[in-house]
């Protein structure tokens, strides 16, 4: 990461997963770290970022994540990583799921870049974590994909309407990555395979023959924070072990 040292960075769901392995880079690279996650990230960062406790889904706590991280320097970088995943057909799904998954998915990316955006006043780069479930999507998960499809038509709106003010907006489409939501998915649809077993079979299901990293997504987000993506705005990148470059005939 390029010139990391003195800058402000916000991360919303970055206590673990994809958010947390990006908080650690940043860190590690020097850059103020400010992490709002609705639960306080284990031993790691208690020194080196600043928790400020946040629901997504309230845009007085979204105000208040950012207002906090603005208070040590204008902001540099926003990330948002928060997400949670939610199975069923339009058919099957309780409206009440389908609008706590946008809300937390879609809507608080908005809130969060509504409140953030504003604090970047000397440009900046926000990186959305979004999914492939955005472009191509598996049985059963109708609210994921719209949320995450919404994702996809916010970043490129927010690349065109804030390039004038030197914030570079782009996103990240990972396939199945180990992360604690993953892992929860696993363990309900492992059956008597076992968390690990399920794990390397959905592995399997992408050309590299295995899940990704949090660190492997955390590195692009970096990458595209960093002056060293000066020139990229309004853009989707998939990191998804060559999962949608395949056709699913079996020969």
């Amino acid at each position: 990461m390029q010139n990391s040292p003195n800058k402000n960075a916000l991360i919303f769901g970055g206590a673990s997963g994809i958010g947390g392995a990006t908080a650690r880079i940043m860190i590690e690279q020097g850059a103020r770290v400010t992490i709002a996650d609705v639960r306080r990230p284990s031993g790691w960062a208690d020194e080196a970022a600043q928790y400020v406790d946040c629901d997504v889904r309230d845009p007085e706590q979204v105000g208040n994540a950012v207002r906090c991280a603005a208070a040590q320097a204008p902001l540099d970088w926003l990330v948002y990583s928060t997400g949670i995943q939610h199975y069923g057909s339009v058919v099957s799904t309780p409206v009440e799921e389908y609008d706590l998954v946008q809300s937390i998915n879609s809507r608080g990316a908005f809130l969060a870049c509504r409140a953030a955006i504003p604090e970047m006043r000397n440009g900046g780069a926000i990186v959305l974590v979004s999914s492939v479930q955005a472009l191509a999507t598996q049985k059963g998960v109708a609210a994921y994909a719209a949320s995450k499809g919404t994702l996809e038509a916010l970043m490129r709106a927010m690349a065109v309407d804030h390039a004038k003010d030197n914030i570079r907006v782009n996103s990240v489409l990972p396939g199945t990555v180990d992360t604690p939501m993953v892992r929860s998915s696993a363990a309900r649809f492992g059956g008597t395979d076992g968390l690990e077993q399920t794990l390397q079979q959905w592995g399997d299901s992408h050309p590299l023959g295995r899940v990704a990293h949090a660190e492997e997504i955390a590195n692009l987000i970096a990458f595209l924070l960093s002056d060293k993506a000066s020139f990229i705005t309004g853009a989707s990148y998939r990191v998804d072990g060559g999962l949608l470059a395949q056709l699913a005939v079996r020969l």
